[in-house]
């Protein structure tokens, strides 16, 4: 059917007209007349029909002949080229928008100008529709492009477009035009950031002039983060949020510490000062801008806040899961399934932002059920530079958040040197957050005003930004001259007030070199979720066996379902075995040793956290502690379906993720001490990954930080002819993590062994990380079983002596070698005793390893005084626990030990499955051979 209006005598639904005798006509239309019509519409609009007058108005905007001075071609619209400019500036605005204090960036962007969609100089000053712009209209081209370029390309350049939900772009789009380029800042607001900006420029000022040579890496440059974050803290005190978990590197942490999270000045000078005894005695403690601190805080709308500031290493951006992590769990604790209680803010470097994976790894985990913490905060410190590496040298792509974008994060990239805009972007950031409980990104374009530290010369690298940076005027200095022209504050009251603070500092000098405090809050005081937790190690033995009628109800659970659900047939055996065992007094294997381990603690209301690469089945298939029907995929988890009072089994499968997924388990150890919170490795070697978590966090930060963690990590062990990647866990690199108590080693053999292992992480009056080497082959060995009594009437056994000796073997004083092991190796030492008839060499197993346990090998030497003592491993001599066994033995005992395993190698194993079980016989036989001077490597020559 034709879309013109339907002619006198003419039925628009039939095929031609119906009237005789007719000119020709177009399409079916008397041609002759839409002329004639047309003319009169010309003439006098108000004269044709309403239904011709709108069709010969929309014929006329869209083919009309231009006129001259007129760009509209034929076929192209004023309205869609508008449109269609007003979507560019939209697009990419930013990439021409005043970001950079020191203007070296500068930005092209041909297709914002009016020309690229056909408008002529001709065209800036004709009336056009705006749309759904916040403008009144109708506004000349000219306006409008100034509006856009005001908005999208003026200290502010948002990134919208890559957002994929309309939502969310829409809301991001219309509060960045709404604020049009100016936010509209009250007067008290503008007062607050002067005063914000003076306590920020006047504690660097004051710290550079007293502490000259010192290094605390300035945030001069970007201080307008202290007034965007003190805005933040208003905001979320009225949403009655009741903690800000910040994440940090170096970078301006130091004036974070003072002016948000209200370190006083006599903390800060007292380390500055490096007065306080406790930092400095046993080789504790950390530099000040690592250390983390924590308090509470009376924001400007009169309501308080609890504020953390985690601890941070060198590394940079690797805190950062640790505290989401931390928040995760404190979440948890205030019972806030919808994540509003609870904001992180995580402060990134601009170098390492990108740089870094673990950045990757952590975005990648913010979406995640079993990881979200309702989004995060991100603000990047932008100095424009790294150690002295630049942009270029520094990332791929135009800025250093790209790679967020693929994450439909909003980006706010802003110039530091308009304070207003950067307290209006961190509100709209922190607006975002709470509507949409997603992670919004904030990149503060600013400049270092010294090199990497106080003491560093940055011109010999990079003297062309060095040049700007010294002719860049002072924010603090320009901020204070705008409101002194509005007349916001008098002529001397900034000066006044910047006085006044640094007589402050000046007093609380003078106080602590005479009376030194405290620089940190104590680690476990009576308010926290550690009190009533010891802070050091205790090696007493605690309880951990379970009646058998409990284990018998755990163990009825585990073997039941709900009713119509189908489960896979190959579990049916399983699970009848699991639901029966206790019953019949069948051996345990050590799925079920685990199994009733978790059920028994969450029977004494205990919860647990159970994460890592296909925990839920268990990389070898042995576990499934998550049931899934096969017709529906409805899951089921038995463990949760104990009783009414037990506690809750949160158990997830991770991504392929090591780093950011044990600091993130790491944090929530350090969040809630009472949970069981445990990470597993599909291989142990993967965790290598991770290392600095375990380097950095897990084995240190007792003594850097006091700061404890019960982390439990399930590292799968030994060697089976998997080839080098799937065998060692690295065992030598945990122990030489060793020192002071800070951890538990170990390597246990039955399912009894991780049963009371499991309890007695929960059951102590401290908590330690527990590194625990676990078995592949084991799962299902015939031999590596537990009896119901192992559970009920036994606990966790640092040494497991030979059973066999006075029985199937000779007495004690007769063993003529003790073989001393750890882990897998002894049932292959056991099978091989056995085939060869030796009665005269016991097998001892170490399951634990640190803490050392020293009591009970010193048992063994007067159990067999006539034996020698070796160590045998599977690992090669360079790793496993051979050196640390030598020196232990030599140190502590004054005692030879001899060796025997593979050789050094620099892999930890070979790839070919024969060349592995020629090697393991090997080991074997020399362990059970006659003694000659050449049988072994003994600990005096330590040779090979």
């Amino acid at each position: 059917m034709s879309d013109l209006p339907a002619h006198p005598g003419v039925d628009a639904d039939a095929e031609g007209p119906t009237t005789a005798n007719t000119t020709p006509s177009v399409n079916g239309w008397n041609g002759a007349y839409i002329d004639d019509l047309y003319q009169q519409w010309s003439a006098s609009p108000e004269s044709v029909p309403d239904q011709w007058r709108s069709f010969f108005e929309g014929f006329d905007l869209g083919y009309r002949a231009p006129e001259e001075g007129d760009s509209d071609t034929p076929g192209t619209s004023r309205e869609s080229r508008v449109e269609e400019l007003v979507r560019r500036y939209r697009d990419v605005g930013h990439l021409a928008a005043t970001l950079d204090p020191l203007n070296l960036v500068h930005r092209s962007v041909p297709e914002l100008d009016p020309s690229s969609v056909g408008f002529t100089e001709a065209d800036m000053d004709r009336p056009v529709d705006v749309g759904d712009l916040p403008i009144d209209g109708p506004v000349s081209l000219r306006s409008l492009v100034d509006y856009l370029r005001q908005t999208w390309c003026g200290t502010l350049g948002a990134e919208v477009s890559h957002i994929r939900d309309t939502t969310r772009r829409n809301w991001v789009q219309a509060r960045v035009e709404a604020i049009g380029g100016r936010p509209s800042t009250p007067e008290d607001v503008q007062r607050r950031i002067l005063r914000e900006l003076q306590q920020a420029t006047g504690l660097e000022r004051f710290l550079m002039r007293r502490y000259i040579g010192k290094k605390w890496f300035s945030l001069e440059g970007c201080e307008s983060l202290i007034p965007m974050l003190n805005e933040m803290l208003v905001s979320a005190s009225e949403d009655d949020i009741q903690e800000i978990a910040f994440g940090m590197a170096h970078r301006g942490r130091i004036n974070v510490l003072v002016n948000i999270l209200e370190k006083s000045y006599d903390q800060l000078f007292t380390e500055f000062e490096e007065s306080w005894a406790e930092d400095f005695l046993g080789a504790g403690g950390d530099v000040k801008y690592h250390r983390g601190f924590s308090s509470y805080v009376v924001t400007d709308a009169g309501k308080p806040v609890y504020l953390s500031m985690s601890s941070n290493p060198s590394h940079l951006e690797w805190g950062h899961p640790v505290v989401l992590g931390r928040l995760r769990a404190k979440q948890r604790l205030r019972d806030d399934a919808d994540r509003r209680t609870s904001l992180p803010v995580l402060i990134h470097g601009d170098s390492s932002l990108p740089g870094q994976g673990i950045t990757q790894e952590l975005a990648n985990l913010s979406k995640l059920d079993s990881y979200t913490v309702g989004g995060s905060i991100h603000i990047v410190i932008n100095n424009q530079i790294a150690f002295t590496a630049s942009q270029d040298e520094a990332y791929s792509g135009i800025y250093c958040t790209d790679f967020l974008r693929g994450l439909d994060m909003p980006v706010f990239h802003v110039n530091s040197q308009d304070p207003e805009m950067c307290v209006a972007v961190m509100q709209m950031a922190y607006d975002y957050r709470r509507t949409f409980q997603d992670d919004v990104v904030i990149d503060l374009w600013g400049f270092r005003k010294f090199g990497h530290n106080e003491t560093d010369e940055p011109s010999f690298t990079n003297p062309v930004m060095y040049n700007a940076v010294k002719s860049t005027r002072p924010i603090l200095d320009g901020y204070a001259q705008a409101l002194t022209e509005r007349g916001v504050v008098g002529p001397e009251e900034s000066n006044q007030t910047t006085q006044r603070l640094m007589e402050l500092m000046d007093e609380a000098q003078k106080r602590i070199k005479d009376e030194p405090v405290r620089p940190t809050p104590m680690a476990l005081d009576d308010h926290s979720t550690w009190a009533g937790f010891s802070p050091g190690y205790d090696s007493t033995p605690v309880p951990t066996s379970v009646p058998r009628t409990r284990l018998q109800q755990i163990s009825e659970a585990l073997g039941r379902v709900p009713d119509g659900f189908s489960i896979h047939p190959k579990l049916e055996r399983i699970l009848e075995y699991r639901g029966t065992a206790i019953e019949k007094d069948q051996p345990l294997d050590w799925a079920m040793g685990e199994l009733l381990a978790l059920g028994s603690l969450l029977g004494e209301g205990d919860d647990i956290r159970f994460t890592g690469e296909d925990t839920r089945r268990g990389t070898f298939s042995h576990r499934h502690a998550v049931l899934r029907d096969i017709e529906t995929g409805e899951e089921y988890i038995p463990l949760n379906h104990l009783g009414e009072q037990q506690g809750q089994l949160c158990i997830h499968n991770s991504p392929v993720t090591e780093g950011g997924c044990i600091g993130f388990e790491y944090g929530y150890s350090l969040g809630d001490p009472k949970m069981f919170v445990a990470w597993e490795a599909q291989f142990g070697d993967f965790a290598n990954a991770g290392q600095v978590y375990f380097d950095q966090f897990i084995a240190s930060a007792a003594k850097k930080w006091a700061r404890n963690s019960g982390l439990v990590c399930l590292l799968p062990h030994g060697y089976e002819g998997m080839g080098p990647e799937h065998s060692s866990a690295r065992i030598e690199r945990f122990l030489q993590l060793c020192a002071d108590d800070n951890m538990e080693v170990v390597n246990p053999t039955t399912p009894a062994q991780i049963f009371h292992l499991f309890r007695r992480q929960m059951l102590r009056g401290f908590r330690k990380p527990l590194i625990v080497f676990t078995p592949k082959s084991l799962l299902r060995h015939p031999v590596a079983t537990s009896s119901v009594a192992d559970l009920t009437d036994r606990g966790f056994q640092r040494v497991i002596d030979d059973p066999d000796v006075d029985q199937s073997i000779a007495p004690a004083a007769d063993i003529d070698t003790v073989l001393l092991c750890s882990g897998k190796v002894y049932y292959d030492l056991l099978q091989h005793r056995e085939e060869v008839g030796n009665t005269t060499r016991a097998v001892v197993r170490m399951e634990q390893l640190y803490p050392f346990p020293q009591d009970e090998v010193k048992a063994l030497f007067t159990r067999y005084p006539k034996a020698t003592f070796t160590w045998v491993q599977e690992e090669p001599q360079n790793n496993g626990a051979w050196w640390f066994m030598y020196d232990w033995f030599r140190d502590n005992f004054d005692r030879p030990i001899d060796y025997i395993g593979r050789p050094a190698n620099d892999s930890p194993a070979v790839g070919s499955s024969t060349a592995h079980r020629e090697e393991q016989h090997a080991i074997l036989v020399r362990a059970f051979r006659s003694r000659t001077p050449d049988a072994s490597t003994t600990a005096t020559s330590r040779g090979t």
